[in-house]
């Protein structure tokens, strides 16, 4: 482990985890102001959206790296709201944005978009961001 002054490792993470939750608090609380959608909501709404609006249950478990009961227990709630629909097949659980989760995305994709860019990227210049890229992705395999 380095120990050497400000680039030791439980200074680099403690930066880290301050700073990405700052990031995150302000994109989030950006985004979910104007209504009364949750941050875990509006992570699975993306997801979704992402994915042509329609994934599997398993699949939306690998993407948010939530485990199955927290997202079971939430999607339940979310369909509760009429956001997405549930459709249980012989190998698995098919989930699908509804017409409501569809109109909260395209209201909150611009405010999503303008908040990232507000209090990340434009923090950023190219060279940043691609090594941020870099060492993110490096970080999740």
């Amino acid at each position: 482990m380095s120990t050497d002054g400000d680039e030791s490792g439980v200074t680099l993470w403690l930066l880290w985890k301050r700073t990405s939750e700052v990031v995150r608090t302000a994109v989030i609380d950006d985004v979910t102001a104007a209504n009364s959608v949750s941050e875990p909501e509006l992570t699975v709404l993306v997801h979704l959206n992402n994915a042509g609006g329609t994934s599997r249950q398993n699949a939306l478990v690998t993407s948010t790296g939530w485990d199955r009961s927290r997202l079971s227990h939430l999607l339940t709630r979310m369909e509760k709201r009429g956001f997405l629909t549930r459709e249980r097949l012989r190998n698995g659980v098919e989930v699908w944005l509804a017409p409501a989760g569809e109109d909260l995305m395209v209201d909150k994709q611009r405010a999503l978009h303008d908040a990232v860019e507000r209090h990340l990227i434009s923090r950023l210049d190219a060279e940043q961001r691609r090594a941020l890229r870099d060492i993110l992705t490096t970080l999740d395999s």
